[in-house]
């Protein structure tokens, strides 16, 4: 006689749940229906007398204690299928899901959860820099207000289905290795509900739900950025039958300012100041999403140029502090003056030695080439 552990595959401590998930496991694996192999269908039968004797707490306990199973060494054992621990149900439920008398899985809930929606919003930069509270219309599945997501008309209720009697599901008789057993599907009266709606709510066609437009409040954080989503719980599509609601989506769009660019979380901005400004130097006033701030200009700057104003960038989205503010100078040349400007400009040309003639720069004597000529000379 063969150990019934061994059969098994599980240790002689093993619990009642774990001998009954082997069983299952080798059941499946060699059931003649299955697996035609040769020897199949008595490796089954062994695995089937094991179980038989392992789940009975009784037999376990003399099969330990005696090493034999007390006259029950017979095929299927001395219980039968209808024995203590080992019964019709133990092997529905292994080859057809659970779907016994008394022991099926019940009438479906009518009740589903919503679907998750998405909706894009359009803010301005400056809303990204210092977050805002914003008012948003969703036209999104709500509860019917009729039915209060009963699906019924007012006054009316679901009747138990006449045909499952409330149970969701019916019966059918499948011939197997075993025999004819009988086995259950959802019942195709009331789709495995248990109970029909003999009067739908008119508003929403027994659904318990309908299309409404809402307005949400929602509070948009500092930093956001194109492409960042807010998750709001349960304000998605209503569920059917007064399911749970899905969850709203509201993903960012940030428009583009006609000043500041932003890259990360700093903003850059450009400044154009007249050449006798950058050369003289002086002091502009900016207009930043902070208000009114002063940007020096040194004397002799040049294009390209970049003025640091730190903190008044983009707020970071998941720390403390805000990015800076870049102002790129950009150094403006005049296009057309009158003769008394270039009269100006030539003598402060002459004044700096830099020769003209004839509108052309001369670059002999101590012009800027010569100059420049001069220096890399020293080297």
């Amino acid at each position: 006689m063969s150990d019934h552990y061994q059969v098994l595959g599980v240790g002689r401590d093993a619990t009642g749940e774990e001998i009954k998930k082997a069983y299952r496991k080798l059941a499946r694996k060699l059931h003649p229906d299955v697996n035609n192999a040769p020897g199949a269908a008595d490796e089954f039968k062994a695995v089937t007398h094991a179980y038989e004797v392992l789940s009975d707490p009784e037999k376990r306990r003399i099969y330990d204690t005696t090493g034999n199973e007390n006259g029950t060494d017979n095929g299927f054992g001395g219980g039968g299928f209808g024995g203590q621990g080992f019964g019709f149900q133990d092997i529905f439920d292994t080859f057809f899901g659970g779907g016994a008398p008394g022991g099926g899985r019940g009438p479906a809930s009518r009740s589903r959860r919503g679907q998750d929606a998405l909706i894009t919003v359009r803010i301005d930069l400056k809303d990204a820099v210092f977050g805002v509270n914003k008012k948003i219309d969703v036209d999104t599945a709500v509860v019917c207000p009729t039915c209060d997501g009963s699906c019924c008309q007012p006054g009316t209720s679901p009747r138990t289905c006449d045909i499952c009697h409330g149970t969701g599901q019916v019966q059918r008789a499948v011939r197997s290795i075993l025999g004819q057993v009988m086995t259950s599907a959802p019942c195709g009266t009331c789709s495995g509900f248990g109970t029909v709606i003999p009067d739908p709510c008119h508003e929403c066609s027994g659904e318990g739900r309908v299309r409404n437009r809402r307005t949400l409040n929602i509070k948009i954080p500092a930093g956001v950025a194109t492409g960042t989503r807010i998750q709001l719980s349960q304000q998605g599509e209503a569920g059917l039958a007064g399911g749970p609601a899905g969850d709203l989506y509201v993903e960012i769009r940030v428009n583009n300012d006609p000043t500041f660019l932003r890259e990360g979380d700093d903003l850059h901005a450009t400044l154009t100041v007249p050449m006798t400004a950058a050369a003289l130097g002086t002091t502009v006033t900016l207009d930043t999403f902070d208000g009114e701030r002063d940007v020096t200009v040194k004397p002799g700057t040049q294009s390209g140029e970049v003025t640091v104003l730190n903190g008044l960038g983009v707020t970071h989205l998941r720390g403390h502090g805000r990015g800076d503010l870049r102002v790129h100078l950009h150094v403006e040349t005049p296009q057309k003056l009158d003769s008394e400007q270039e009269e100006l400009l030539r003598r402060l040309a002459q004044l700096r030695g830099e020769e003209y003639s004839e509108g052309r720069l001369n670059s002999s004597g101590t012009g800027v080439f010569a100059k420049l000529r001069d220096r890399l000379g020293n080297l």
